[in-house]
């Protein structure tokens, strides 16, 4: 036989369908590659997507009367006619699989909601999610979600016109889901309200009556009334944000009367009815008082702020926080023979940074913390007549984070160039944070300063140096002897070879600038 004929004759014989049969559909190929009979998986079809779902899922119409039709053919006659299809039991009748969102329990759906909305808030999420069917609607509608919530119209910056008709499209659908979904609110913040903003407070004195904190920011038209009424209507308000927002000090006089001893926590924008407000506070109006902040933002006020040191410290006796941020403060002086005043106890965080030229000075700072030993945290950024000496008599013995940076100062101001090594003598078990940039210690004063980080110290973790004379050898011991440094700040260093005058973020920087210090030339004087 010929070699071709032998191929031709080994040639496996094409299987014929028998007639009258049903060519196979790309829609059952596909059913059985992703999902054959017995998997424990099932198919669900959509419009424009395909799912492989768990379960046995719905019984299939084609899939049933091809069944019924096996089930019905005759097997052909002959001795070795091949059996007969067995026959399928057809699945069980059931209605459209709901989805694995509606098998989930409702507290566990609303336990899954709580997760993201401490992670992103609750806007926008559970708008978006509302919207998906009426399960997660019913869920994203729980109060127990809307906790902390920020309002803004959705098209701030725009002409004021149209900026208006925003609002009060806005404000009426506040109007639809404020009495379901606020009677839990504690956190309101309001941004960029200018004409609506007395609706929305009303709003919220009647369907909010467990908020705690209000902050109006770049806001405008608050009635004197309005946040008295809004004190009334929650009896658990405790926080008020004012900062970069219109209110008449009427308005806030009126309120922090009305809130009295209640009253935790207040932030101010610094303008001329500022001084109102705080002889409200220097009298006793708000003895609770555990955090004040007083700022200017960017610009500096050019107007001077009088705030009585000792009145202050008697009218708010609880004061754990105070800022007075970029403020021009002129302190009235003790005059002869005056007591002290009694402190602040509990002051944890003192705050006088300012881009500008100040008043405060080693006597004031003295008065301000003859009592207290807690304080944690001093920021005095730009108050160029603070010494090491004075820092060393504060009464303060474990203080964790130091600010004394000077920037865009130092060119105008004759520095002192010993007395640093006061400081880390004095606080280098506890300091954390050290910030010494634009000072004028000289190259062997900061060589003993640091020095007193060396052996087993691992608190200190951020070190700024900027603009200092601190030396290679210096920065080589401090980075040797504080692993847990992730912060180091060595721009416009004099002392440094060029390349090392940057800052460092993260231990694997600072260990790859040690690497450079040991390795690098010593750098010309």
């Amino acid at each position: 036989m010929a070699p071709g004929a032998a191929r031709r004759a080994r040639r496996r014989p094409r299987r014929v369908s028998p007639a009258g049969a049903r060519p196979r559909a790309a829609e059952d190929w596909w059913w059985e590659r992703l999902a054959p009979s017995g998997s424990g998986f099932h198919l669900l079809q959509s419009d424009s997507m395909l799912l492989v779902l768990p379960g046995p899922g719905p019984a299939r119409a084609r899939v049933q009367r091809r069944n019924a039709r096996r089930a019905q053919r005759l097997p052909l006659p002959g001795p070795r006619a091949p059996a007969a299809w067995p026959e399928a039991e057809p699945e069980a009748q059931r209605g459209p699989d709901p989805g694995w969102g509606d098998r989930i329990p409702m507290e566990i759906l609303v336990q899954i909601f709580g997760v993201l909305v401490a992670a992103e808030g609750p806007v926008p999420f559970l708008g978006r999610a509302a919207r998906v069917c009426r399960r997660w609607h019913e869920a994203a509608s729980q109060p127990e979600l809307w906790h902390t919530v920020t309002l803004a119209p959705p098209v701030a910056g725009r002409p004021a016109k149209g900026g208006a008709k925003a609002e009060k499209k806005f404000l009426a659908s506040l109007e639809r889901f404020m009495p379901h979904r606020f009677s839990q609110l504690q956190s309101l913040t309001l941004l960029h309200w200018k004409c609506q903003v007395q609706a929305v407070l009303k709003l919220a004195s009647e369907f909010c009556p467990r908020l705690t904190f209000l902050k109006l920011s770049d806001c405008h038209g608050v009635a004197p009334d309005t946040l008295v009424m809004l004190s009334k209507a929650c009896p658990q308000l405790h926080s008020l944000d004012l900062q970069h927002s219109t209110v008449e000090s009427a308005a806030v006089v009126s309120f922090l009367e009305e809130v009295g001893s209640r009253m935790h926590r207040l932030w101010l924008t610094y303008s001329s009815q500022t001084t109102a407000i705080l002889g409200t506070l220097l009298v006793g109006c708000c003895p609770q008082l555990r955090v004040l902040e007083v700022g200017t933002g960017i610009s500096c006020s050019t107007t001077p702020l009088q705030l009585p040191v000792e009145a202050l410290q008697k009218g708010c006796p609880q004061l754990q926080v105070l800022r007075l941020l970029n403020l021009a403060w002129l302190p009235k002086p003790a005059g002869r023979g005056t007591a002290l005043g009694p402190g602040f106890p509990g002051l944890q965080e003192l705050c006088l940074a300012s881009s500008t030229y100040n008043f405060v000075s080693n006597e004031v700072l003295g008065r301000l913390l003859h009592g207290s030993p807690g304080l944690r945290l001093l920021d005095l950024r730009g108050c160029a007549r603070i010494t090491p000496a004075g820092l060393y008599h504060l009464p303060c013995q474990e203080l964790e984070q130091l600010y004394l940076g000077l920037y865009g100062l130092s060119d105008r101001l004759t520095l002192a160039k010993e007395g640093s090594a006061l400081l880390t003598q004095k606080w280098y078990r506890t300091l954390r944070e050290l910030d010494l940039s634009g000072q004028g210690f000289s190259e062997k004063d900061l060589e003993q300063a640091l020095a007193a980080f060396r052996g087993s110290h691992l608190v200190l973790c951020s070190l700024n140096l900027r603009g200092t004379r601190v030396t290679a050898g210096t920065i080589s011991s401090v980075i040797s002897s504080c692993p847990g440094l992730a912060y180091l700040n060595l721009e416009s260093c004099r002392c440094l070879p060029r390349g090392l005058k940057r800052a460092y973020r993260g231990q694997e920087e600072v260990q790859r600038c040690l690497e450079q210090l040991l390795t690098s030339p010593p750098s010309p004087s």
